[in-house]
């Protein structure tokens, strides 16, 4: 796939990325945004909308003009690499380890970078090893030897703060007390490293240690306390551990600014240096994220591009440190669409230093694909002449746009999917979800590309705060939970489906892990991403033979509101303003067809408006896999019984029901269905019929154009892409 599919405004020579690094993906300078303080930017869209896709796509294109690190904070392999030692690494030091030994070797202009701040802070918690003796704890140190030297221009610039001596004299030190009969973490071995740290540095390299260790908390400006109050709360662990971590990632952050602010670092380095960290909606990542954010918010600046992903549309309930989102001024945001970056800086008042950390970030909205990306993109793929003038395609492309909503990956899998895919005539939109797909990577046999997606968008991206027991189960809930539409229909289903488990899911629970994940909200739909329902509804049908898990669910919400019926007066979320329309609802799409046409015909004399709006709420629904025979009932062609009142009711509900659904095409023909049956039934002979001629107009213009004549956030989205 083309790895800047979408992201060319980003990218570009005077793209977004460019201002922020200072340098082009040509290696032209850019007046850099913002600064000397710059905020955090976090790259904010749900699964498949291409985060991880643009931060590989940022490192490819400037990694060989600047020093752009990528990092993916979702990877075990840190944890892992700290497994051995838990009481001298974590996750958190070994992803800035990583850092600084890719930034140790860069061969840019300016050469490799070295990192003694970090190393200090490292070579002090080494000390607390599983052994504790002088030879493991010279063992551990040994791990960080290449990030105080320098591999290219050695002398220059920070060479001569530790003078190429430092690191022998530690080595010398630890040999010496290994010789030495002490006991495990003997304070002789942590008095070693602390005189070798501070004792045996130049005297700028001595001032430099007091800024920066006699800086940690509690250290007053005694570096050799800051150092060993590091190790110390490390060892702690808690929340001393993670004061610790905070201190060495601003310590790196201390070394990669250093290398730009000396005399031979402003000759011969341009631009920003940057680290992406991919998911960082991860507990690593999201630590990371909250250091800096500390940090810069404590008054401390460097010029290090910090770019992180966040799954939440408000960059992150961490961002505000428990007040509700909506009680703090909004984040500053940057769609692409719009132009240029906007303003941004960091308030300056009294309540500075109290900000939430929401205050220091810039979010950066991941672009929707638009009509001519998408249809570029599945044309491209196209392998299949068109005999017939093109229809195919267009069938296809119209069905890619609604499934995926315009989210890159979604786009991307369909389109590769639809390239040799025949449309069966008058289909469903879902019946592309059937279409073979090799998903690249997995090394298996061809599968249906709803089942591809499913694993990439659900169980692959599974929310971060889901219960490890509810792993196992959790594609399940949302399957059965895609025909729900508000949270008192989805506990039905949850209650229902969860029997027998110790630990469940309520809607509310849900309806935070889907937020946290990224997913849209839709006030009419619990699921509220239009392409994961389908999705989901599409699985839903395949689960048992002939549908039966998806009757069972509509008929058990049925139920459910039948038993509600004596309390008609009450509301029934947002989806519905009457119990009885949202029990309609779900025994239209249950088999209970006729029964709805005659409730539907009976109760339209007299309240022709709120019949009409009845109507949509009860048609605002999916229509199960296999034979649709919505569109000649429509038209009419369907012999149905009963007087002509019940069987104009019965072709107008069919017509609006194709029109809700938003699953294919209504066009010309549709819009032209609807009118005619509503000034049919506006020249019948009961009570409000000629305010029907109004609504005639309004519906069949909204038909016409592919609009929704129920709007909602997420079938609303899709008409306007349309």
């Amino acid at each position: 796939m083309c790895d800047d599919l979408g992201f060319e405004r980003l990218l570009g020579e005077e793209g977004f990325f460019a201002r922020m690094l200072g340098r082009s993906p040509s290696g032209a300078g850019r007046e850099p945004l913002y600064g000397p303080d710059i905020p955090v930017v976090l790259l904010t869209g749900g699964p498949g909308m291409g985060k991880g896709r643009l931060l590989r796509a940022v490192r490819d294109r400037f990694a060989t003009k600047l020093p752009v690190i990528y990092l993916d904070c979702g990877s075990p392999v840190y944890a892992d690499r700290a497994e051995p030692e838990p009481g001298a690494r974590s996750a958190a030091t070994e992803v800035l380890v990583e850092a600084a030994r890719r930034l140790s070797t860069w061969q840019g202009t300016g050469g490799s970078f070295t990192f003694p701040r970090l190393f200090a802070g490292l070579a002090m918690i080494a000390t607390g090893v599983t052994d504790g003796t002088p030879e493991a704890v010279a063992a551990e140190v040994e791990r960080y030897a290449e990030l105080p030297q320098r591999q290219r221009f050695r002398g220059l610039g920070a060479g001569d703060f530790w003078r190429g001596a430092l690191l022998g004299a530690i080595r010398n030190l630890l040999a010496t007390l290994s010789g030495q009969a002490l006991d495990p973490y003997s304070a002789a071995v942590s008095t070693a490293l602390v005189d070798a740290l501070v004792s045996g540095l130049a005297p700028r390299g001595k001032a430099e240690m007091a800024r920066v260790y006699g800086a940690y908390p509690g250290a007053a400006g005694q570096p050799e306390h800051g150092l060993r109050d590091l190790a110390a709360d490390f060892k702690a662990g808690g929340e001393g551990r993670e004061v610790a971590e905070r201190f060495l990632f601003q310590a790196l952050r201390e070394d990669l600014e250093a290398a730009y602010t000396g005399a031979v670092g402003w000759l011969r380095r341009v631009g920003r240096p940057a680290v992406l960290l991919d998911r960082a909606e991860s507990p690593l990542g999201e630590q990371l994220l909250r250091a800096v954010l500390i940090d810069r918010r404590d008054g401390q600046r460097d010029r290090v591009v910090i770019v992180g992903t966040a799954r939440r549309a408000d960059g992150g309930a961490f961002l505000y440190e428990g007040l509700p989102p909506q009680g703090v001024p909004a984040p500053v945001e940057f769609r692409p669409a719009d132009g240029a970056p906007p303003a941004w800086s960091r308030r300056t008042d009294a309540t500075a230093g109290r900000a939430p950390l929401a205050d220091g970030v810039l979010l950066l909205r991941m672009p929707l694909l638009t009509g001519d990306q998408l249809r570029r993109e599945t044309e491209r793929r196209q392998r299949r002449a068109e005999p017939e003038g093109g229809t195919n395609r267009r069938r296809i492309d119209a069905a890619v746009a609604r499934l995926s909503g315009g989210r890159p990956h979604t786009v991307i899998r369909l389109a590769e999917a639809a390239a040799a895919f025949r449309m069966p005539a008058d289909a469903n939109d879902r019946a592309i979800l059937d279409a073979p797909l090799n998903a690249p990577g997995d090394g298996t046999a061809e599968r249906p590309v709803a089942e591809v997606l499913l694993r990439e968008l659900v169980l692959d991206q599974l929310p971060v705060r889901l219960p490890a027991e509810h792993h196992d189960h959790w594609l399940d809930l949302l399957t059965h939970l895609s025909v729900a539409h508000d949270t008192e229909c989805a506990d039905v289903l949850l209650r229902h489906h969860q029997r027998g488990r110790v630990h469940r899911l309520t809607a509310h629970h849900v309806e935070q892990l889907l937020t946290d994940t990224g997913w849209p909200a839709c006030e009419r739909h619990f699921i509220g991403d239009f392409g994961l329902r389908q999705l989901l509804v599409h699985r839903l049908y395949a689960l048992q033979p002939d549908g039966a898990a998806w009757y069972a669910d509509h008929h058990l919400l049925r139920d459910h509101y039948t038993g509600r019926a004596a309390d008609e007066a009450a509301p029934s979320g947002a989806a519905f303003h009457s119990v009885t329309a949202h029990r309609m609802n779900h025994h239209l799409v249950s088999g209970g067809v006729d029964d709805v046409v005659r409730h539907l015909a009976g109760t339209l004399p007299g309240r022709p408006r709120e019949w009409c709006a009845e109507l949509l709420e009860i048609a605002q629904a999916p229509y199960p896999s296999g034979a649709d025979t919505r569109r000649e009932r429509a038209r009419g062609l369907v012999a149905v019984d009963g007087p002509a009142l019940r069987r104009k009711v019965d072709q107008l509900l069919h017509a609006v029901w194709l029109c809700e659904e938003r699953t294919r095409p209504t066009g010309r023909e549709t819009a032209r269905t609807l009118a005619q049956l509503l000034d049919l039934l506006s020249i019948m002979e009961f009570e409000g019929a000629g305010q029907l001629g109004r609504t005639a107009t309004e519906w069949s213009g909204l038909a016409e154009n592919d609009q929704p004549l129920l709007r909602c956030t997420c079938t609303d989205q899709l008409g306007r892409r349309r």
